[in-house]
């Protein structure tokens, strides 16, 4: 039942960081078979999803530094959960004015740290607190780390800074 309901977001997970299909999948795998043998230590009561996830990603991590290379991002945006109406973030807007296949060469050419926080918010659509989970590390942190990588990518993208105030991450 939990391989059925997250390996969607499992694989897109692993796929933001490993670059190719074929390894996100092994990534994929290889973290739920982690996640079963070390189900004795989840603490009950947390959140399975980005505990899950942080295993995933540390997979695809290992697979893609075992590798040796730098593959591109394949996005895949199709989710399995309806979007709500509500209004974009300032982020998300800026995010949606820009063409897709611009966004993922952008994307493509910065730090993996800055990538994974986007995609983790962006195309992953998870919390501050089940980012901070699956990062392992403070939702402070999570909070600076996303408004650096966001910067980066507008400077990237061309789009002028902005001085940070009220709404901004």
């Amino acid at each position: 039942m939990l391989v059925r309901r997250y390996e969607g977001v499992a694989f897109r997970t692993a796929l933001f960081i490993a670059g190719d299909a074929a390894e996100a999948q092994d990534a994929a795998q290889s973290g739920f078979i982690k996640a079963y043998y070390a189900l004795a230590r989840f603490r009950r009561g947390a959140p399975f999803r980005p505990w899950l996830l942080k295993i995933v990603a540390n997979e695809a991590r290992n697979q893609r530094r075992a590798a040796g290379r730098r593959a591109g991002l394949e996005l895949r945006l199709a989710e399995d959960r309806p979007r709500d109406d509500a209004a974009p973030s300032p982020e998300a807007a800026v995010l949606g004015r820009e063409p897709l296949d611009e966004i993922v060469a952008t994307l493509n050419g910065m730090a993996d740290q800055d990538r994974e926080v986007i995609a983790l918010r962006y195309f992953l659509e998870l919390s501050e607190a089940e980012m901070a989970a699956a990062l392992g590390c403070a939702p402070g942190t999570v909070k600076s780390r996303l408004s650096r990588a966001l910067g980066r990518l507008r400077q990237r993208l061309g789009e002028p800074a902005r001085a940070a105030g009220a709404g901004d991450v």
